[in-house]
């Protein structure tokens, strides 16, 4: 199920992505699509943090699925 979420979380990036930059392009204005880039690359942290692995070589994301095993 997490990873689901983390699937969709990309997902969601890329489209903010994609959509500051049509924004950008429409309207010349700076400000909300670099507010929108900035949001996609805090998700993509976030993402980052879930998925690789820490020191002992586990990722939180597979410490969860463990414990719910």
């Amino acid at each position: 199920m997490l990873s689901t979420v983390l699937s969709i979380t990309v997902l969601a990036a890329l489209a903010l992505v994609a959509g500051a930059f049509v924004l950008w392009r429409r309207t010349g204005n700076a400000k909300q699509p670099l507010l929108m880039v900035v949001l996609a690359a805090i998700a993509l942290v976030n993402v980052a943090i879930w998925t690789l692995p820490d020191g002992s070589g586990a990722a939180p994301l597979e410490k969860v699925e463990r414990s719910v095993e």
